[in-house]
């Protein structure tokens, strides 16, 4: 078995943790606004997983970035 040299380690940042916190915060969001049937709460679940992605969408729209 070989020993882990300190190259092998990898450290990562806060960024990961403010990512999951959004995801729940948007899930509980949008777990309230389409309470109802089983599909809804599905489409709940994927709106809160992309909602990074449509927020910067929309911000490159607002700053005319092209």
């Amino acid at each position: 078995m070989r020993a882990m040299s300190r190259e092998n380690v990898t450290q990562t940042s806060g960024a990961n943790t403010l990512w999951f916190i959004g995801f729940i915060g948007a899930l509980l969001y949008y777990l309230h606004a389409h309470s109802g049937t089983f599909w809804l709460i599905i489409l709940a679940i994927l709106k809160s997983a992309v909602w990074p992605a449509i927020l910067v969408y929309n911000l490159f729209l607002f700053l005319g970035v092209k």
